[in-house]
């Protein structure tokens, strides 16, 4: 394939690495040009925190550089390899509508990829387009910055491009495109690729890459594979636990979308639950139910499972062998996940230290706000501010006997009630991205090119805590419908 490097590299300075691996695991890929593209969103906090040149990316140049009509001199974009488990169900993928344009060094010292969605056709698109819709892409953009504002690792959205064409779905849908930044995109399906298709050896290749790009250490006293192996255990139970914590569904968590480093990634029929309930689904592709907000932790399990079959040659020589170093380091996944879990809990019912009944007056809790259908957000916002009087949950005999249990468990801590307070206030957010307001922003946008509703939605969105400044229209959950809420993938 011939590249064209046509613009300098000064601005943004990229490498990639990530193309210094076998080629077995990419494909060099130019995105596809588009003729119209217009700046639609630019993240100028998120370039600012990244210490890249705000000036040049919203130029008309930069804008050719985000739409993938320009490449920068001396970079070269690839397309990844990548397979997965999708619903449980073992296939060969990619980047079937992505380009990575190349690694950037933020200000820290750290390295970021920054990748283009809807960029068109490459070796995976498995007979898809490669492009992109305006809606999905503007919805990862705002459930991104919501899941960043509420401090939960992520992918981040640096800018949206209109493309100025119409991509067919079930109907003419105008195109866009997503600049994604991500600390990398290697995946757990990676390595099931790795693995499946290519030698051990590139597979190793992989490791030693991914280990010196997020998990360097001066000494990983034994194997270093099976420290590879403990620290995305260790990084996926963190992630999931926050994501119950807030109530966020992730909708489709395939192999494919659990990244190696811990960000979430794939924004596509995410949601954020409202009325409180374990079984909660808002994914139109999960029919079954799979990926419901309860099943999340286990779902954590078993693709943790699937990464560790990946790497079992280079755990041991002795495949039985490695089999059991490999599931010594599974077994600890459902500690580490309950462990941050009840700690987050802890702190939203604003008790610091532990006691071996806490579960109990957790799980009684989240029992009676099941019973009540109560909001997941606004019952713990409202014990936090002690705002009782509303919500018929607290006028129920069984909150008000859990009541008493839970302030005798905070008298029972060297804390003062103030401190109790504050850490509530920390823990709880007051501000979700409600979905009923994520889908009047997206229709605004799209129907009427009227951007007014996102941009107060991404700004009430940023600070989910603020305690001063609550802001009671966004607070609201959505009216009862006869009608679920549904979420799409976008492809």
């Amino acid at each position: 394939m011939n590249y064209q490097n046509n613009l300098p590299n000064k601005d943004l300075n990229l490498e990639n690495t990530y193309s210094k691996l076998p080629k077995s695991l990419f494909s060099f890929q130019n995105p596809s040009k588009v003729d119209n593209c217009k700046m639609v969103f630019f993240n100028r906090e998120l370039a600012e925190e990244l210490g890249l040149n705000k000036e040049f990316l919203q130029s008309d140049e930069g804008i050719q550089f985000l739409s993938g009509n320009k490449i920068l001199e001396n970079t070269t974009p690839i397309s990844q390899a990548y397979a997965g488990h999708q619903f449980g169900h073992f296939t060969m993928l990619g980047d079937g509508r992505a380009v990575l344009l190349g690694e950037l060094i933020s200000k820290n010292k750290e390295r970021f990829d920054i990748q283009i969605k809807g960029s068109g056709r490459t070796p995976y698109s498995r007979g898809g387009d490669g492009k992109a819709t305006l809606g999905p892409m503007l919805r990862e953009y705002i459930i991104s910055e919501g899941m960043y504002g509420l401090g939960i690792p992520t992918t981040r959205s640096l800018a949206v491009i209109s493309t100025g064409e119409d991509v067919v779905r079930d109907e003419l849908l105008p195109g866009a495109i997503l600049d994604r930044i991500a600390k990398s995109h290697i995946r757990v399906g990676t390595f099931q690729f790795a693995r499946n298709f290519c030698e051990i050896e590139d597979l190793k290749l992989l490791a030693d890459y991914t280990l010196k790009r997020h998990f360097e250490v001066k000494n990983y006293e034994e194997n270093p594979y099976l420290y590879l192996l403990n620290e995305v255990i260790k990084n996926q139970a963190l992630l999931i636990s926050k994501w119950q914590l807030v109530g966020f569904i992730h909708g489709v968590m395939n192999t494919d979308n659990m990244l190696i480093s811990g960000e979430t990634i794939d924004y596509g029929p995410c949601a954020f639950m409202d009325t409180y309930d374990p079984n909660t689904v808002f994914s139109s592709i999960d029919i079954n139910g799979r990926y419901a907000y309860g099943n999340q932790p286990k779902i954590g399990a078993w693709n943790l499972a699937r990464f560790a079959e990946a790497l079992l040659p280079l755990l041991d020589k002795d495949i039985d062998k490695a089999i059991k170093v490999a599931e010594k380091s599974l077994s600890n996944y459902g500690t580490l996940y309950n462990k941050y879990w009840e700690n987050g809990m802890r702190a939203k019912l604003g008790i610091f230290n532990s006691e071996e009944d806490d579960i109990n007056i957790i799980s009684y809790l989240l029992s009676i706000m099941k019973n009540y259908k109560a909001d997941y957000t606004n019952t713990f916002r409202d014990l936090t501010l002690g705002n009782l009087a509303e919500s018929e949950i607290f006028k129920s005999d069984d909150f008000k006997k859990w009541y008493k249990i839970w302030e005798e468990r905070l008298i029972r801590q060297d804390k003062s009630r103030d401190e109790s307070k504050h850490l509530m206030e920390i823990s709880n957010p007051t501000i979700i991205p409600r979905n009923h307001k994520v889908e009047e922003a997206l229709h605004a946008a799209v129907t009427n090119n009227d951007y007014s509703s996102m941009n107060e939605l991404l700004d009430v969105i940023k600070n989910p805590y603020d305690y001063s400044n609550i802001n009671e229209e966004y607070s609201k959950p959505p009216k009862p419908t006869s009608c679920a809420y549904k979420t799409y993938c976008g492809t």
